[in-house]
């Protein structure tokens, strides 16, 4: 009886995965593969035209379906399916979660704060993987040539921006071929002009629509990527069954060598066409975050994939017998009941695939951002509950004038795809050399192994790279132009942060010269909490010692606040503050480290000086239990962090007591700091501001009964507390950053111009920590670097 019971709840439990994979993988198709299944609008278009175009005979259209073919299960179905997708960074995909992997267990990265004290996440590692990389000739060639780190950034930037330039160029070739269906769907085609000016119409109105976020796009867009997949898979099979059957025998590879030696030269230039039959491979690997590998595998094989070749079959059997019709095969092939009707879905999917990638922008963007590659610009998140749905202003509006200007300059769908092409196989190549370090320094594999990897796969795409590099002239320019504007926007960002970094490490306050000062510090503290913000996880910022130079009073209690971004997607809420103590216990000082991991949503939060406070009561109480626990009441030794949980208040020592309006009334449960002046100053203020902060709630704390038989406990609770009712001040600082007078040309002109015009240009770092301005202090500075 009760193995009976135990196999029915496994088989509930089976069904109940199954069909949640199902709902996974069907929602996919509106997320993932829009812009892989409207590859057939413009694939054969593009792959004949040129000097192929004199070779209009059955043998060439065999062969390119059979290099159609063949291209589609190499790339697509073997390399990310069955491949690439394993290598994901807990859940997440892209070019920036394989950097993020080699970043954590090869220590390739540059910034020195993104490693320190990270290895106090439990989800920092992935299960089964060493947290170093073995130690091999290679591990140590690599550590001790510091320049090839930077190379391998730049290429990671690279292929990051060609990414970002796809969102200009997908929009363009998919609503253009969509809608050039309307130039020739019957004798008497509207103009040219009037198609141009349809698509561009459907352009703004897509980016302008993307305010509205995209947290309903998988049940929105499934549907209709669903439809055009069956529609063009039944279409297909019907123009396989009516215009030639023996297209079947194209599968074999016999036709691809065939085809190379009636076409020569002529048939290796006509690659940067055929490799547009993958445009959009990449989103599987970068969409990873939203679904799962066995989702998105289950939706290629059984969807995605054979519809995919009975299209192209289909279009080759109708070409094969109407060679005439290259310039418009995919409508021409379309049997004229149907012609519209499978216009309008054609159209829906068009926008569908660019929405898709100019989403996978904005998370590229975002992850850029997080990992201090890109200058700060404003992000809004569109959902509660789906991580990942953002919308970025700025990008957005960007991508909408670049895809119009190319759409207007072009005009052609050849031309656009001479640079789709180049900026796909580009994307490809870099992710195959990343894979190549991931299977030797993560997985741990045989050398032998990743080179095996990088020659198949590698040399495939070097053969499709060379092809779509001839085309440079005719098009494909342009994403080579916005790559390398992107990137190198990115690097002097990346680098201008690091240098700027390396100044506040090397001229960082000593111990020493806190000690010093006394517990008073030298100066007067006055009621308060100051927040001090800074890039350091160790060590006291010089922003501090020019601060008590020029204005010789600081608040009671003082917290250096690190907000870090560390190489993973997500942090734990129960795992993302760190908190430590600088200098002695009666100096009032501690060090808090806010941890993000790159998709992590920062929120503007109300309570995160109340986690704050409940963190560093955490922290003095779990401080104190040690130290009964050795018997020695001695401070925290500087550096030494514990991660401390702000779900809950248990083990805080302080009991929420009442949670209410700035504007209302409540009995104050702790003893207020604040002069009648003070306080008079601030009901002033809240009328003029029109009561814009009276809507605020704040949370009254009072030290429990248990904790005061402690006196030290229960004086530096005490204390916090008072600190935090008289007001919180966010002290942060405002550098102006220069070269040296010895400086290079390239470093002062990186410096004193780029870096210095993107930090006057981008969003300021107060309103990118969510600072309340009426509690901002800015403290200027000149950093020379």
């Amino acid at each position: 009886m009760d193995e009976e019971i135990g196999a029915a709840a496994r088989q509930g439990q089976w069904k109940s995965s199954c069909k949640a994979l199902s709902l996974l993988a069907f929602q996919s198709f509106g997320v993932v593969y829009g812009d892989l299944s409207t590859s057939p609008l413009y694939v054969y278009k593009s792959a004949l035209s040129g000097r192929l175009d004199s070779y209009r005979d059955e043998a060439t259209i065999f062969g390119l379906l059979s290099l159609i073919f063949w291209t589609l299960t190499l790339l697509p179905l073997l390399k990310y399916v069955l491949i690439v997708l394993s290598a994901d960074d807990n859940g997440e995909g892209g070019t920036f979660a394989l950097y993020s992997l080699l970043c954590r267990h090869a220590k390739f990265s540059l910034l020195p704060n993104q490693q320190a004290a990270d290895e106090e996440l439990s989800t920092y590692y992935q299960p089964g993987v060493g947290r170093a990389a073995a130690s091999s000739p290679l591990k140590r060639f690599l550590d001790k040539h510091r320049k090839l780190r930077t190379c391998l950034l730049l290429f990671v930037l690279f292929g990051a921006s060609t990414v970002i330039g796809d969102g200009v160029l997908t929009p363009a070739i998919s609503v253009l071929s969509a809608v050039s269906g309307l130039q020739n769907p019957a004798p008497g085609g509207i103009p040219d002009g009037w198609v141009l000016f349809i698509a561009c119409v459907v352009l703004v109105g897509l980016f302008s629509l993307q305010h509205r976020g995209t947290h309903r796009v998988a049940f929105m867009f499934a549907p209709i990527v669903v439809i055009w997949l069956l529609s063009i898979g039944a279409i297909g099979l019907y123009n396989i069954i009516t215009w030639n059957p023996r297209i079947c025998r194209a599968l074999s590879p016999h036709y691809v060598v065939k085809f190379f030696k009636i076409t020569g030269k002529d048939g290796w230039l006509s690659l940067g066409g055929v490799l547009l039959a993958m445009t959009g491979t990449e989103a599987m690997f970068a969409d990873l975050g939203h679904f799962s590998a066995a989702s998105i595998r289950l939706a290629f094989v059984g969807v995605i994939y054979p519809c995919l070749v009975l299209q192209y079959m289909g279009q080759a059997a109708f070409l094969s017998r109407n060679m005439s019709d290259v310039e418009d095969s995919f409508y021409q092939s379309v049997p004229g009941p149907i012609f519209w009707p499978v216009f309008v879905i054609a159209t829906l999917a068009a926008v569908v695939g660019s929405q898709s990638i100019i989403s996978a922008t904005f998370s590229i963007v975002k992850q850029c951002l997080a990992l201090g590659c890109f200058p700060r610009v404003k992000v809004v998140h569109t959902s509660r509950w789906i991580y990942g749905q953002i919308y970025i202003p700025e990008i957005n509006w960007i991508l909408m004038v670049l895809s119009l200007a190319v759409t207007l300059g072009f005009r052609d769908t050849t031309v656009i795809g001479n640079a789709y092409g180049l900026a796909c196989i580009t994307v490809m190549f870099v992710t195959t050399w990343l894979m190549s370090l991931v299977i030797i320094f993560v997985w741990q594999k045989n050398l032998l192994i990743a080179l095996l990897f990088l020659v198949l796969f590698g040399s495939i795409e070097a053969i499709y790279f060379s092809a779509a590099v001839v085309k440079i002239p005719q098009g494909g320019w342009v994403p080579i132009a916005l790559a390398l504007v992107i990137m190198f926007t990115m690097y002097v960002w990346h680098y201008g942060t690091r240098r700027k970094y390396m100044f506040d490490f090397q001229n960082k306050v000593s111990m020493k010269w806190i000690l010093n000062l006394g517990p008073s510090l030298g100066i007067m503290r006055v009621p308060g909490i100051g927040l001090i913000y800074t890039e350091l996880v160790t060590g006291v910022p010089a922003i501090f010692s020019h601060f008590v130079t020029n204005l010789p009073a600081f608040h009671q209690v003082l917290v250096f606040v690190c907000v870090k971004s560390v190489p993973v997607p997500y942090v734990p809420t129960d795992e993302r503050y760190l908190i430590g103590r600088i200098g002695p216990r009666e100096y009032r000082m501690y060090r808090c480290i806010v941890r993000y991991g790159y998709k992590d949503v920062q929120k503007d939060d109300e309570n995160f000086e109340n986690h704050l406070v409940m963190s560093i009561a955490k922290f003095i109480q779990m401080e104190a239990e040690e130290a009964a626990s050795s018997g020695s009441y001695e401070s925290s030794t500087e550096g030494r962090m514990a991660v401390v949980h702000t779900t809950d208040t248990t083990g805080t020592g302080l009991l929420v007591r009442d949670s209410i309006d700035d504007a209302g009334t409540s009995l104050s449960l702790t003893r207020s700091s604040k002069s009648e002046t003070l306080r008079s100053l601030q009901s002033i203020y809240e009328q003029e501001s029109g009561g814009g902060l009276s809507r605020r709630r704040r949370v009254r704390f009072q030290i429990s009964e248990e904790e005061r038989a402690d006196p030290q406990v229960r004086d530096e609770l005490s204390d916090l507390l008072e600190a935090k009712e008289a007001g919180v001040a966010y002290i942060i600082g405002h550098s102006y950053v220069k070269a040296r007078k010895n400086s290079n040309f390239l470093k002062t002109f990186a410096i004193d111009y780029a870096y210095s015009f993107l930090r006057k240009n981008c969003r300021g770092p107060s309103v990118t920590l969510h600072i309340p301005h009426i509690s901002l202090i800015e403290v200027g500075m000149i950093y020379y670097v």
